[in-house]
């Protein structure tokens, strides 16, 4: 498993943001039994910069919390079965890992909510980072089920790592 996370940010975390992205991305992939081992890119930035990726990307002006760039499109959330075949391109050929995609992260809007919703920073960059995992798998929440289907993995995701409220 390969995870690489920039810190672009100026204001630093006072959480082991490393640690807790790793644990996190990996407990998300278990969770979702991908077959693969697999490649996710994570940039911690701040609103600032999120906020231009989010007009860009979304024409959304204004800073977001998280934001999730998949490589893959499913059919059916976490259906791994046609991934070598479909998505060729998406193996790194230098390791063979199945590349997910990418991952940006608002620090400030961690510490943001984190206070907001009364828990700590590092429950809030598990909940974004399981979060940003599930769109990598495909999952959305778009319509009500599928919002609830998304919120219910990530609070099991986050209560089997122990990030309750």
């Amino acid at each position: 498993m390969t995870i690489h996370i920039e810190y672009e940010a100026e204001k630093k975390l006072s959480v082991p943001y490393e640690e807790i992205i790793r644990e996190i991305v990996e407990a998300s992939l278990d969770y979702e039994k991908c077959p693969y081992e697999a490649e996710v890119s994570v940039v911690l930035t701040d609103n600032e910069q999120i906020h231009r990726t989010n007009l860009e990307f979304r024409n959304m002006d204004r800073p977001t919390d998280v934001l999730s760039f998949p490589m893959l499109e499913f059919d059916r959330p976490s259906d791994f079965d046609h991934a070598e075949e479909m998505y060729a391109d998406c193996f790194n050929p230098e390791t063979g890992e199945l590349m997910l995609g990418d991952i940006m992260i608002s620090v400030d809007k961690v510490e943001e909510q984190a206070e907001m919703y009364g828990h700590s920073e590092a429950r809030e960059l598990a909940f974004l980072t399981a979060h940003s995992m599930l769109h990598l798998c495909g999952y959305d929440h778009m319509e009500d089920g599928e919002r609830l289907e998304m919120e219910r993995r990530q609070e099991e995701i986050l209560k089997n790592r122990g990030y309750t409220r």
